[in-house]
């Protein structure tokens, strides 16, 4: 039933030996064909932004996106998978101040709401190549040619529609929260957003003996050397 593994087996040639027949037997499609009257399996993919590289967080996270739709598909399931793209948030728009040099909201406005859209619309198309090539490469079968785009009208009225049904049945609710503000930019921030701006510097580390204590309470020949990357809190570090 199975071709025997020889003991030299290159895997990254096996890898696209399979990959080659799924595409040539278009087993994907097959999959669905075959299940066209069965129960179906909801799956719309957690979009991602195609104005950056991918990299290889995104080949775990693509790889668990693939493990639950192919389960259902295997249990019988139709499972259309329904790529999608993020063309909404900071992370675009920023990425188009910085190359048009832009630091406000006036700069914005003074640059053009129009044109400055269009730049973040062309800007989130940047890397789909290589994004396609990624998806491809590691085996995940989601519909990119029928992916949903986050700014397509479609897309933006069924986000209404939602929060219409939401209040209509009282699901909605107004409060107070403290977020992070971004007062260059003029509006609030995310953790996610907050994160984005992670960057490895040097900072000063310490080392530190910590004699224990005998029976008695007295200090004992013994230490333990402990490593601190945050040397103000050693005062407090006292027992």
């Amino acid at each position: 039933m199975f071709k025997p593994v020889p003991a030299n087996v290159s895997f990254p040639q096996l890898e696209l030996e399979v990959l080659d027949f799924w595409q040539q037997e278009s087993i994907y499609q097959e999959s669905l064909q075959r299940r066209s009257d069965a129960e179906p399996f909801i799956f719309y993919e957690g979009p991602p932004t195609a104005n950056g590289m991918p990299h290889p967080g995104h080949c775990l996270t693509r790889a668990i996106k693939d493990v639950f739709p192919r389960y259902r598909t295997m249990r019988g399931y139709l499972c259309e998978r329904k790529a999608g793209w993020d063309t909404h948030g900071l992370p675009v728009e920023v990425e188009v101040c910085k190359e048009l040099g832009i630091h406000s909201k006036e700069e914005i406005e003074n640059y053009g709401i129009e044109p400055f859209i269009q730049k973040c619309q062309q800007s989130v198309w940047r890397y789909m190549q290589e994004w396609e090539r990624l998806t491809n490469r590691l085996g995940f079968w989601v519909d990119l040619d029928q992916a949903y785009v986050t700014y397509h009208q479609s897309f933006v009225e069924s986000v209404w529609w939602c929060l219409k049904n939401l209040f209509d049945r009282d699901l909605l609710y107004q409060g107070h929260k403290i977020v992070w503000w971004w007062a260059q930019g003029g509006t609030a921030l995310s953790s996610g957003e907050v994160g984005q701006g992670y960057r490895e510097v040097a900072d000063p580390s310490v080392y530190v003996r910590f004699p224990l204590l005998d029976e008695s309470g007295n200090p004992s020949p013994t230490s333990l050397l402990v490593w601190t990357t945050t040397p103000w809190t050693l005062p407090s570090n006292q027992f």
